[in-house]
């Protein structure tokens, strides 16, 4: 069975879509652990009621050591795949050039990039923006797309409300990108 290690700061919504789908097979793969740099991120508790092994790595004033220290713990997990569900920290060049990791991103890239692209989307005026998975590379939402999906923008949106319509269509989007890959991926602890 494939290995999945997914790195997430925050609520967790997207790791709960992929948890959800590993718990119904939907996923035939396992979820060996859940990492976060933020100590008081739902998803940690989310992986906890899972019963998924939970690890926590706060960023360090030395990012060289907190590079090494995360690529360590990743690789006596042997990750088939690692996903990028809302983990809000660049992963090193060595890290991405080591393992298969996709991340999840809330518009459809190569348009707006970075931490705000929602904001961003709105500011320039779009009519359609949606959501993106892509293998993660050295640069800032710049590796190969694998998937997209779009989303409407309605007139008088905010921000916040078309970005729950885009982790709507994340969520799906993550879930049959995972399924359509994990046949394909050699494991790397064979």
């Amino acid at each position: 069975m494939k290995r999945l290690v997914i790195l997430a700061s925050g609520d967790g919504s997207l790791a709960q879509a992929i948890i959800d789908s590993c718990a119904t097979r939907e996923i035939e793969a396992e979820i060996v652990a859940v990492l976060s740099d933020q100590p008081s991120a739902r998803v940690l508790e989310r992986a906890r009621n899972a019963n998924i092994k939970t690890l926590i790595f706060q960023m360090q004033a030395d990012r060289n050591t907190w590079d090494a220290a995360i690529l360590a713990a990743m690789e006596n997990l042997y990750p088939d795949l690692v996903i990028s569900a809302g983990f809000m920290r660049l992963l090193a060049p060595k890290f991405v050039a080591h393992f298969k990791v996709i991340n999840t991103h809330p518009s459809l890239l190569p348009l707006y990039p970075g931490a705000h692209p929602v904001r961003d989307t709105l500011t320039d005026g779009a009519s359609v923006t949606g959501a993106t998975v892509h293998w993660v590379d050295a640069g800032l939402d710049s590796g190969d797309v694998i998937a997209q999906i779009e989303v409407p923008i309605f007139s008088g949106d905010t921000e916040s409300a078309l970005h729950e319509r885009i982790k709507i269509a994340e969520r799906s989007l993550i879930v049959s990108t995972i399924k359509s890959l994990l046949p394909k991926l050699e494991s790397p602890h064979v």
